[in-house]
């Protein structure tokens, strides 16, 4: 499958990110986009990033414009210190999806370039190259990422709890350690791997989980956190080792933040707006260029979160031991600290604060290489009957449907099934909303089970 341009950028088999292709839509979104000062790269641990990070080093300085390299860094780290420097920033990675593909991520000086400059880079494409010659520079954008959280929530935030670390192969790993130790918690790393792993924190395998469970119960951890592969994406377990659904940590962390209004997708559960808890929640299609909108939008101290977990802040909030400043980009390290800080304040377990949260819960899995217009048909199949042949083998019926992306359907026993073909990835995933964690979860096995019988 040719590599595809979209919400999180451009992404595509190694094999098909040709130095041509990585330098034509870099000079695209040079020659689109505002780049201020000059443009920040950063890379994750994927075998093919140092390359392809190369190939847009050297497309930018032809066009004449400065590049600071700032090596393997976290996508929010460097989104963060480009900002900071009023500079453009191009993140190379694939994010979750496996080591043979990867990709670009593309940040204007004041953050992630939105559908507008998605539009206006693809027109650019195919220009010629201008055969200048800019400086290359260098840059730590690690520590202001870690330092960030250290002044704002103070060194005895975590003090006192034993916080295990799920490494594998993460950019972020180093960086979270740091920050976790900084903030006063006990850190024991666990399951480093210097090969790729691709990690979806929103469809994590029965066997890791299984894992999971096991390194809290055998370690006695107070709970495990990790990241995707670039750390945009959190993950968090509690002590009993159950996984936090993202859409969890997004209502939590905002609500620690003090935000008024909250702006999260569609596939977001509706716990949200049962909390009470916000003065205004807004809805949107799934990506983070669309949570972004809705932000700008609304304005005030408004906070956004993806189910996944990317939490975006979007005014300054006064935390335990100082100011944290506005980062309207995807930020795993946030919807970590907020949730463990605020349980360690209490004295609660990271359990019993999740269990105090309204009881809707959510999962999410993909079934993988399905073409997007497969999973288009396929949807289009199911419409016949009031979706009668995706729902009675569920023992579900229909109550109403939203079409805001994808297909999400409401359920007359209150639950939810939701449909989605990946925007980059040839992958169909589903969204399931219930009453409990097992029920979602049984759900979305059974759900998974009906369609993967249609596909056949």
């Amino acid at each position: 499958m040719a590599p595809k341009f979209g919400t999180s950028g451009l992404r595509g088999l190694v094999s098909d990110l040709t130095p041509d292709l990585i330098a034509d839509y870099t000079r695209a979104f040079l020659a689109a986009c505002p780049v201020g000062h000059g443009l920040y790269i950063g890379r994750d641990l994927r075998a093919s990033s140092p390359e392809v990070a190369a190939a847009v080093a050297q497309a930018a300085r032809a066009e004449g414009v400065a590049v600071t390299d700032c090596g393997a860094v976290p996508t929010p780290a460097l989104a963060l210190a480009s900002m900071a420097a009023g500079s453009a920033a191009i993140m190379v990675t694939g994010s979750h999806i496996p080591s043979d593909r990867n990709g670009l991520k593309f940040y204007l000086p004041g953050g992630e370039i939105t559908k507008t400059d998605e539009a206006a880079i693809l027109v650019a494409l195919g220009r010629a190259p201008a055969g200048l010659s800019a400086p290359l520079s260098q840059a730590d954008a690690a520590t202001p990422w870690v330092q960030r959280y250290i002044r704002a929530f103070g060194p005895e935030a975590l003090s006192g709890l034993r916080i295990g670390l799920w490494e594998h192969s993460a950019v972020s790993r180093d960086l979270i350690a740091g920050a976790l130790e900084g903030l006063g918690a006990e850190v024991l790393r666990l399951g480093r791997s210097e090969v790729f792993i691709p990690v979806d924190t929103e469809a994590v395998p029965a066997e890791i989980r299984a894992r999971i469970a096991a390194w809290c119960r055998d370690h006695g951890l107070d709970a495990l956190v990790s990241t995707d592969g670039d750390g945009d994406r959190p993950l968090l377990a509690d002590e009993r080792g159950g996984l936090v659904p993202g859409d969890l940590l997004g209502q939590i962390t905002a609500r620690a933040l003090g935000a008024e209004v909250v702006v999260t997708p569609v596939s977001s559960n509706s716990g949200v707006e049962r909390s009470g808890a916000f003065g205004r929640v807004i809805r949107t299609k799934i990506g983070s260029p669309f949570v972004i909108a809705g932000m700008e939008a609304a304005g005030g101290r408004v906070a956004g979160y993806e189910a996944n977990g990317g939490f975006l802040a979007g005014f300054e909030a006064q935390m335990a031991a100082g100011p944290l400043a506005p980062l309207r980009t995807r930020d795993s390290l946030l919807p970590l600290v907020a949730p463990l800080a605020l349980a360690r304040a209490s004295g609660r377990s990271l359990s019993a604060l999740i269990a105090a949260e309204p009881a809707r819960f959510t999962a999410a899995d993909r079934l993988e290489e399905i073409a997007p217009e497969t999973s288009r048909a396929l949807m289009a199949r199911l419409e016949d009957g009031r979706f009668t042949a995706l729902l009675s083998p569920l023992g579900e019926s229909l109550s109403a449907e939203d079409r805001t992306d994808g297909l999400r359907l409401h359920l007359a026993s209150g639950r939810v099934i939701h449909l989605r073909p990946s925007g980059n990835a040839p992958e169909l995933r589903l969204y399931t909303e219930a009453e409990s964690p097992e029920q979602a979860g049984d759900l979305l096995a059974r759900g998974l089970e009906v369609l993967k019988a249609h596909l056949a």
